[in-house]
């Protein structure tokens, strides 16, 4: 393997890293209308995520930093030519942000709600907006011979790119939810549950279709890939069936577990579909950006890769001693029992 093919790879495992990691951020944070019944239970849903939730963003900064620098066609042709989308998530996200910091600064409930309205939108429109993206780089996009995007805003809104959007935001509705019934207990705990069972259903056939309609992409391609497609998509959705199920069941931890896993299985079966390219074109597959022609130069591919093997295991220990730190459930007797500001 090459070091161009390797660093597709590593920007493959970022975006898993980021989509697992702030999936859960953005289910949680739409959740919040659904299991808020009162200023007690959204603050002990938002606290489920107030320690990390910062953190898990880290995840696209440093895989957009890695695309940058490993792959600057790709870089170049993906952000001017998905400007607004991106630029809608980035918004967005910055949102969701200002909303947890600021909405306990005043004890006023209409300030509350609108902030709490915005943490609901921050994470609705990034959850739905990264499927679209990815939906598009996968199926092809309008690229010329300069590698330009020649399409417009509306055709990115195509009928792959927004059932991917769809999935994404129901599976990381889903994934936030049994993340809340994990982390907490009390009224918020029964109603995560409950939440869950009634998301199942249309998150998995929708799932089920991006599956389909995905690995009929890859077959259409013929991706060198494309039992790994096939294999991915598999493991996806038994594990998004295995998490619907161990939440039946009352397994708190194994039905997370489970949903991190869809995410994971999901976005590498998009990868796997995508390889060799990263932006096929439909006008001409020649003018497609491909691995070998997108990439950097191998001395810039060979120092981020030692860049690389000193800081991802970093990276990765202090994620894992954080979640460690703030692995018990947020108790609604510990919110109560806290100032209204916290």
């Amino acid at each position: 393997m090459d070091l161009a093919t390797l660093w597709f790879f590593i920007v493959a495992f970022l975006f898993v890293g980021y989509f697992v990691l702030d999936g859960f951020d953005f289910g949680v944070g739409m959740s919040l209308p659904f299991l808020g019944r009162n200023d007690v239970s959204r603050r002990q849903v938002i606290n489920t995520i107030g320690p990390i939730w910062d953190l898990n963003e880290t995840w696209v900064i440093v895989a957009g930093a890695c695309l940058f620098a490993s792959f600057p066609e790709w870089y170049a042709t993906l952000f001017s030519g998905f400007y607004l989308p991106l630029l809608l998530i980035l918004l967005a996200l910055i949102l969701r942000g200002v909303s947890f910091e600021y909405r306990h600064q005043r004890e006023s409930a209409a300030w509350k709600r609108g902030f709490d309205r915005m943490i609901v939108i921050g994470s609705a429109v990034p959850a739905f907006l990264w499927g679209v993206a990815f939906g598009n780089i996968v199926q092809g996009v309008a690229i010329d011979a300069d590698h330009i995007y020649v399409g417009g805003f509306f055709a990115l809104l195509n009928p792959y790119s927004l059932l991917v959007g769809l999935t994404t935001l129901l599976v990381f509705f889903l994934h936030g939810v049994l993340f809340v019934a994990l982390k907490t207990d009390g009224q918020v705990h029964e109603d995560a549950r409950r939440l869950a069972k009634i998301a199942a259903v249309p998150t998995i056939l929708v799932a089920a279709g991006t599956v389909l309609w995905t690995i009929g992409i890859a077959a259409g391609r013929e991706a060198p890939l494309l039992w790994l497609v096939v294999a991915a998509g598999v493991l996806a959705a038994v594990s998004l069936i295995a998490a619907v199920l161990f939440s039946l069941r009352g397994r708190d931890g194994r039905a997370f577990t489970a949903g991190a896993a869809t995410v994971l299985f999901a976005v590498v079966m998009l990868f796997f579909a995508l390889f060799p390219f990263v932006m096929p074109s439909t006008i001409d597959p020649a003018y497609s950006l491909t691995i070998a022609n997108a990439s950097s130069t191998p001395y810039t591919l060979q120092i981020m890769s030692w860049t690389a093997l000193i800081a991802l295991p970093l990276v990765i220990a202090y994620q894992t001693w954080t979640y460690w730190i703030f692995r018990k459930r947020v108790t609604r007797s510990s919110i109560e029992a806290a100032p209204a500001h916290a």
